[in-house]
Parts: structure tokens; C-alpha cells; sequence
């Protein structure tokens, strides 16, 4: 089968197209027929090497597609269409999706926007839901609103929570998308201090919760931005993860609960039970479209090199999805 692998080479590894046996089934497993696969920026530490937890040789740790061999499974059946977490492998024709994990495709939605779903909605769901334990109307700073995840997060939390969602982006197109998303408040934090915005737009309170893909450069103007009792949850470190320092007194004396937290190297069971309550609770809201997954992009295949290389410049809006199967809904 077609799948995509790291060649490691003297200038910095770039993905290869070969040709690998289809991966073998464990007993709670299903063989799905990828036809869309999606990028994540762990894909790409995964590339560079810089993380330590990529045992599958192909990458990809999400995909969409039908499925073949249904190994017995009491809740899927052969030509059954799937999207979801897989550990690994995601960029190739067949791949193997644990069945506690595999989420129906709603049928309004195609494959390439089912591939547009698992990670980065699952991340936003549990951040929110899980983690910061977001309440009714509360109000959320998520930066990087028009990222996957970020995207993500705006609909998660304004449709399920009617909350007050502030977004930060670095383009005026990326803001006024994610106000057709639903986003409040726009900053530009290319043009402004989204500290000093923050505080206007919540009357000098601060906001409930932070979703925080930056790290270590907004570290200062975060605890800034945040209410007293806040829940600040650290889900990336685009802005460096080492401060050389920090006062740690302001964290304490606002009483803030600051959590880290990443989904792909979570446990198998977290990952199943977080699969259950997404569908659970959101598959309805994608069928009547009140919630929908955003793709900028979608590269063949065979393109998955230039499909990083684009994902590196940070220009996209939502996800970048790479077409295993060409023509198909």
C-alpha cells in the first residue's frame, strides 16, 4: 500500500512515498480504507524527530475513511464510514483505528471533512470541557483562533456554552473568519497588547479561561489577562516553553489553576472515552451544521512534503488535509 514514511537525510528528513505491507489488526482494531488523512503539527515534530513517542514509521495520527475488515467489532461493519485517532499510520491507503475510538461520519459531512475533525476537536473538547471545565456564558481567551484547533475551540465553546469567546490572530482575514465562527472580541496581537484588549473587553475582570498554544511569550501578558480563579490551560509552545524567568506570585495570588496538557501521547482509554462523549455530545450539532470543521487546504498525497512546508508558514485558516483516495466524497 501507498504510504508516506521519514527519510532521514544530512540537510533535515523529508517524507518519502513508499510502498509498506497494510498494518496488521489487533483484536479490538478495524481496517479502514483511508481516504482522507489530516496534518498536525506533531506530525511535523515528529519529522524533525523532536518528540519520542512516534513508534509507527508512517505518520499521521488522524484519518477518515471505510471500513474493511470490521474484526468482529459489535459496533462497526464493513463499509461502515469512520473517522478518528489512530496511533500512527494515518498517511496511507489502509490504516488500523482502535473501534473504541472510531467516530460514526455524519452524513453531511465528506471524508476530507471528516479527516478535519478527531484531533484538533477532540483537543479543543477536552481542554475546554475536561480541563478547564468551562461553564454557561463564561467568558474564553483562545489564542491562534484561526488554527485548527482554535477553530475548533470558538464553536465548541460558544455553541455547547454560550460563552464570550476573545480570539487572537495575525491578520485581519484570519479575525474576521473566526468572527464567522462565532468569535466575540477580536485582537490582532500584531497591532496590539491583547493584554490591555482583554482588559477592556471584560471591564477590567479578565477572562475565566485561556487556551494557550504560545508558551513561554505570552507568559507575562496571560497572567495579565486572566481572572482571579482562572483556569489557564497551556496546549502548546509556539512562543518558546522556557522563561528565563518568571514571578510566580501573581499565579498564586490570583489563586489560577494552570494545567498542560497534550492528547497524542495520552492513553488509549483516555483517547476511547473521550472519542464516546465527543460523538455523544456533538455529532448532532456537525449533522445540522451548527458546528463544522474548517479546511484551508487539501494536498494529494504524494504532496505531503509541500503540505508541511505549508503548515510551517502558519498562513492556513483551520485544517490542512492530505487526499489519499482522489475523487471521492
Amino acid at each position: 500500500m501507498k504510504s508516506v514514511i521519514v527519510k532521514q537525510k544530512e540537510d533535515g528528513n523529508i517524507l518519502a512515498t513508499t510502498d509498506n505491507p497494510a498494518p496488521e489488526m489487533g483484536p479490538e482494531d478495524l481496517l479502514v480504507k483511508v481516504h482522507h488523512a489530516a496534518v498536525n503539527r506533531t506530525d511535523i515534530l515528529n519529522k524533525k524527530g523532536k518528540v519520542n513517542y512516534a513508534v509507527n514509521p508512517i505518520l499521521g495520527v488522524e484519518a477518515a475513511g471505510t471500513v474493511v475488515d470490521a474484526n468482529g467489532s459489535r459496533s462497526f461493519s464493513e463499509g461502515d464510514r469512520v473517522m478518528g485517532l489512530v496511533n500512527g499510520g494515518g498517511y496511507a491507503e489502509y490504516a488500523v483505528m482502535p473501534a473504541d475510538r472510531a467516530m460514526p461520519i455524519p452524513q453531511s459531512l465528506s471524508f476530507a471533512e471528516a479527516a478535519a475533525i478527531p484531533e484538533v476537536f477532540l483537543t479543543a473538547y477536552q481542554t475546554l470541557f475536561w480541563i478547564a471545565e468551562l461553564k454557561y456564558q463564561e467568558t474564553v481567551l483562545i489564542h491562534a483562533g484561526a488554527s485548527g484547533v482554535g477553530t475548533a475551540a470558538i464553536q465548541l465553546a460558544k455553541q455547547l456554552r454560550d460563552a464570550q469567546v476573545i480570539v487572537t490572530a495575525g491578520s485581519e482575514e484570519k479575525l474576521q473568519f473566526c468572527r464567522e465562527l462565532g468569535a466575540d472580541v477580536l485582537i490582532n496581537y500584531k497591532e496590539q497588547s491583547f493584554a490591555d484588549a482583554v482588559q477592556e473587553a471584560t471591564n477590567a475582570q479578565g477572562v475565566d479561561v485561556i487556551l494557550d498554544f504560545v508558551g513561554a511569550r505570552y507568559w507575562d501578558k496571560n497572567l495579565a489577562s486572566i481572572k482571579e480563579g482562572g483556569r489557564w490551560v497551556l496546549i502548546g509552545v509556539l512562543g518558546g516553553s522556557e522563561l528565563s524567568s518568571a514571578d510566580l506570585m501573581p499565579l498564586m495570588s490570583k489563586y489560577v489553576q494552570l494545567t498542560g496538557t497534550l492528547l497524542t501521547p495520552r492513553s488509549d482509554a483516555y483517547k476511547a472515552e473521550l472519542s464516546k462523549e465527543f460523538t455523544r455530545v456533538v455529532t448532532n450539532e456537525l449533522e445540522r451544521g451548527s458546528i463544522r470543521p474548517v479546511i484551508d487546504r487539501i494536498f494529494p498525497i504524494d504532496e505531503a512534503n509541500e503540505a508541511h512546508e505549508y503548515m510551517e508558514t502558519n498562513s492556513n485558516i483551520g485544517k490542512i488535509i492530505l487526499e489519499v483516495i482522489s475523487g471521492e466524497a
